[in-house]
């Protein structure tokens, strides 16, 4: 893994790019809805400036190799939709999560489906990953439904795993294998 730079990667209607301070406002814009963050395990962005800080977490865990996130941008103007994220890296056992969000108003599309299959596709084949892993609220049906679509095996059941905004959810835990992934 070259360190210097996050590379882009490109699917057929999306790429997944560095994200930069031009990105701040849709940072904001995804991470501050509600129904997006409803089954993240932190709350929603308070102001536009949480988005400045997250944009500068976002590089500090890129430059202390411990996190690659990726904006998810539309081919066709470039603009940020969402992100998709391996974090906790382990490359000494080969594996890592993936994370991911896309903005309200682009749900339904496809677009994350594509964006994983090709993210999925490079941590296999360029990180040489051999395991990947997600951690999904129960109650989330379109993301279970993502997951299990690209492959991914239910493996266990966290109760009570994460305490957000007053609420403590559960956890459903998927895992994916390199031998078993196909690129559909």
């Amino acid at each position: 893994m070259d360190w210097t730079c996050l590379p882009p990667i490109i699917a057929t209607r999306v790429s997944l790019r560095r994200l930069t301070q031009h990105d701040v406002d849709a940072l904001y814009r995804i991470f501050s809805h509600p129904e997006v963050m409803r089954y993240w395990s932190t709350p929603p962005l308070a102001d536009r400036n949480a988005a400045v800080e997250l944009l500068e977490e976002i590089h500090e865990g890129f430059q202390q190799q411990r996190m690659l996130k990726w904006g998810i941008a539309r081919l066709s103007d470039n603009e940020v939709i969402g992100t998709a994220t391996l974090f906790n890296l382990n490359f000494d056992n080969g594996r890592a999560e993936i994370g991911y969000s896309l903005d309200r108003a682009q749900w339904g599309n496809g677009y994350v489906n594509e964006a994983l299959k090709a993210l999925i596709g490079y941590a296999f084949a360029t990180l040489d990953l051999r395991r990947i892993e997600a951690d999904v609220d129960p109650r989330n049906g379109p993301s279970i439904r993502t997951l299990e679509r690209l492959g991914f095996q239910r493996e266990g059941y966290l109760r009570e795993r994460w305490h957000v905004n007053g609420e403590v959810q559960d956890s459903l835990f998927y895992g994916l294998l390199r031998r078993e992934w196909s690129e559909q």
